[in-house]
């Protein structure tokens, strides 16, 4: 498949990444010569210096034969034009990375796909949505649904209290007799390896691990793992940037009680004016008399959403050793995302990364609708639909070649989850998600096409 990316900032290097891997014909544009300069060093991939609404340079990137455009530069006027004009020229497929939320709000009203562009993609609401699922989600440290919820994955790190600690994965299945969750990956304590767990292997405590659940397997989820569920109701959030408006927006919206720390007093009454339910505090948020003023240590949550990675991560260390329980920080720096567990910030969420992942599930085969890769671990959840004459139809799990690299995580049928174990039958129509690790994905997706 021939893609073409403009854009070689962190979400569009990210995203050539990730697709160089699958060999795909990847032609990176952009107007800067250090960044193409890099990507060109570390990618086997084709740079292109220029602008990419410039229809000489989509020419010569020979666009008409592209089945992807993607433009993810930092301008969204940018990213806007140079859809329009790739499908014009060809291209059969565009997206665009947008900052402005309306236009995804509007997508249908304004009918963007009318202009040539296919969809859009805005981080700062990726984000917030992430943000709210992982508030929602209490106690696990990574999140992401399927089909509304019909199935959810769920992360935690596993403590020395909790109920499977050396056990294997069957004894911890037996604990309860329906079984509503399952676990999908492990990364034992101090590695970097990626483990698809089997009947026999054992959970360790530090053991970090991904489990699929559907309805209920997040209570099971938390007896087992010796946390308790404590409601966040109450939550603070440091900066009042897009993200933070749209975060605080939808979570007044969910009936929370939120509080926003600005610095800028411009910023500040604008964001009283617009969010009449939150409480908005004009003032440096990293100064602890001023959160200490505002009671920090009463909060449930603590959301560090400014422009400054270093501030974000200090602001909820702070708030953590103040006794929140919850604390989530945006950063910026791709480096930092690896650090969360070992700093002892709960969660770090890179909005880039988020829209590269959200991008990257259009290259996919075998009517693939769905895809995250799991933060920090070098696997990815793949949904498929099951066609009539998939080679997976009819066929019992225990009968299938599955690879050893990859786990059946859930069904969705007729709108509900399910968790497939050995006797279970995939049928067409279903919603199948599967984890595997890379080299295991062009295999699975042969069980789909």
């Amino acid at each position: 498949m021939k893609i073409i990316i403009a854009g070689a900032g962190e979400v569009g290097f990210h995203l050539a990444k990730l697709l160089s891997y699958e060999s795909q014909e990847i032609t990176l544009i952009d107007t800067k010569k250090d960044s193409l300069g890099y990507a060109g060093e570390h990618l086997d991939i084709r740079t292109i210096k220029g602008d990419a609404t410039s229809i000489e340079v989509l020419r010569d990137a020979r666009i008409e034969t592209a089945a992807l455009f993607i433009a993810v530069t930092s301008s969204e006027t940018t990213n806007i034009t140079a859809c329009v004009l790739a499908k014009q020229l060809g291209a059969k497929r565009t997206i665009a990375r947008i900052s402005n939320t309306e236009f995804i709000e509007h997508k249908d009203t304004v009918g963007f796909s009318n202009i040539g562009i296919d969809e859009l993609i805005s981080p700062e609401s990726l984000a917030a949505s992430e943000i709210e699922l992982l508030l929602n989600q209490y106690g696990f440290n990574d999140t992401y649904e399927f089909e509304e919820g019909a199935l959810t994955m769920l992360g935690l790190r596993i403590s020395r209290t909790a109920t499977f600690v050396d056990k294997t994965v069957k004894q911890a299945a037996e604990l309860y007799s329906e079984l509503n969750f399952i676990p999908i990956a492990i990364q034992r304590l101090g590695t970097q390896y990626t483990i698809i767990p089997r009947g026999d292997t054992i959970f360790k405590e530090g053991d970090k691990v991904v489990f699929m659940t559907c309805k209920g397997g997040d209570e099971e989820l938390f007896e087992l793992s010796g946390k308790v569920k404590v409601e966040i109701k109450d939550i603070m959030i440091l900066g009042g940037s897009q993200i933070g408006y749209k975060t605080a927006k939808d979570l007044c919206a969910s009936k929370f009680n939120v509080k926003i720390v600005e610095s800028k007093r411009g910023v500040a009454e604008e964001l009283a004016e617009d969010l009449p339910n939150a409480l908005v505090i004009c003032g440096d948020g990293r100064n602890v008399e001023i959160l200490d003023e505002e009671n920090v240590s009463d909060m449930d949550a603590f959301i560090a959403v400014t422009g400054n990675s270093e501030t974000n991560i200090m602001s909820c260390l702070l708030a953590k050793s103040k006794g929140v329980k919850k604390t989530i920080a945006l950063v910026e720096n791709m480096d930092y995302y690896q650090l969360s567990q070992s700093i002892g910030i709960d969660t770090l969420i890179n909005k880039k990364l988020l829209a590269a992942n959200n991008i990257f599930r259009y290259i996919r085969k075998g009517e693939v609708v769905a895809m995250t890769k799991l933060t920090n671990m070098n696997a990815e959840l793949l949904e498929f639909v099951v066609k009539p004459n998939s080679k997976i139809t009819n066929k019992l799990i225990k009968d299938l070649k599955f690879p050893r690299s990859a786990i059946f995580g859930g069904v969705i049928r007729e709108g509900k989850g399910l968790i497939p174990l050995g006797n279970f039958k995939i049928e067409a129509g279903d919603r199948v998600v599967v984890c595997c690790l890379p080299r295991s994905i062009s295999e699975v997706e042969t069980f789909f096409t």
